[in-house]
């Protein structure tokens, strides 16, 4: 006989399992039904901020960017592979949680999403 777990999210008793994710129809959070504890409490928001494979990210670190960006009201665009040093952790409301100075484009935010710890 096999338990149900609850919720990591919300904490709620009834999730149901669909495939191979458990699904909690009160908040709408998925997850593996293979996943470890631990990686279960490294993806809960922490307020740590964290690049898109998990790594916790902190000031001075360099980084580098997985997706080609399009900078906005430019036709400039920041290539997969830039590497940025020297970056700042800001409080973004709009979701661009670095601060910096990338080479030959200037002082710009970016999205933690978005980049990966050198």
């Amino acid at each position: 006989m096999s338990t149900t777990p609850q919720c990591p999210q919300c904490q709620s008793e009834n999730v149901y399992a669909d495939g191979t994710l458990w699904i909690c129809p009160e908040c709408a959070h998925e997850w593996s039904q293979f996943a470890s504890a631990k990686e279960e409490a490294i993806s809960q928001d922490d307020g740590a901020i964290r690049d898109a494979f998990g790594n916790l990210l902190s000031d001075g670190d360099s980084v580098t960017v997985i997706k080609e960006l399009r900078i906005k009201g430019s036709s400039s665009v920041v290539k997969v592979g830039t590497k940025v040093k020297n970056i700042r952790l800001t409080d973004g409301h709009d979701g661009h949680n670095i601060s910096c100075k990338i080479d030959g484009i200037g002082a710009m935010n970016l999205k933690s999403e978005f980049v990966k710890k050198s």
